[in-house]
């Protein structure tokens, strides 16, 4: 049996789109968020040292962590041709780079988004607030707001050429995409005006899979 390790609202939602969309049988152990810091709690470091979420144990014992590897290897393993193209082929090569683009270039800005908002909304006394929110602003308007833009502005381009990410059929890199897509509207601006981007959305919530996931996995709402 495979075991999720799943934080609330987090990128292991993911991981139990992917289990129902592979209809493979698995539980799921739940971890919440601490409610002031938004943070996982020490208890995910019994599974892994780094203590963050995901983290899925597979039948046979093994650990793994990063939605983008765990993506990768459970596809490998049970997916039997399904959610990857072949081997070989364009199409391959563009679902590898959907794979490692969704953490490695689309996420650090929107990250780096939500700490800018976060430091502009803290507490702290009332002669920094100026300053701190003079920075924040600054740092958001002239570095990471245009990075978003151009992110959005990329993907939009790019599901112009196909209706999926990887090509013309529903991969493991469109599962791998949705934590950035929904984090882009969560807090990247990301509306009607990409019209790509948001058929897409509405392509991936109408999947029986995408809402099993929900049901087994609780309310989702990304970290604002």
């Amino acid at each position: 049996m495979i075991t999720v390790h799943h934080l609330n609202n987090s990128r292991s939602q993911r991981v139990l789109w992917l289990l129902e969309e592979l209809a493979l049988p698995y539980e799921i152990v739940r971890y919440q968020r601490d409610p002031k810091t938004m943070l996982a709690p020490a208890t995910l470091r019994a599974v892994h040292p780094l203590g963050k979420s995901p983290v899925v144990v597979t039948d046979d014992g093994q650990a793994l962590a990063e939605s983008g590897a765990i993506v990768e290897t459970l596809i490998e393993r049970y997916g039997n041709g399904r959610l990857a193209p072949i081997a070989g082929t364009p199409d391959a090569v563009r679902y590898r780079y959907w794979l490692h683009y969704a953490e490695g270039s689309a996420m650090p800005p929107l990250l780096l988004k939500l700490m800018f908002d976060r430091i502009e909304k803290a507490r702290m006394p009332f002669f920094a607030k100026p300053i701190a929110r003079a920075i924040a602003g600054k740092a958001k308007s002239a570095f990471i707001l245009p990075q978003i833009r151009q992110h959005l502005n990329f993907m939009e381009g790019e599901l112009g050429k196909n209706e999926w990410f990887a090509g013309d059929g529903f991969t493991g890199a469109d599962i791998q995409m949705s934590f950035p897509v929904e984090a882009g509207v969560a807090r990247g601006g990301l509306d009607a005006k990409r019209p790509k981007l948001m058929a897409w959305l509405e392509r991936i919530h109408a999947r029986p899979a995408y809402q099993k996931a929900l049901e087994r996995g609780g309310p989702y709402g990304l970290l604002t």
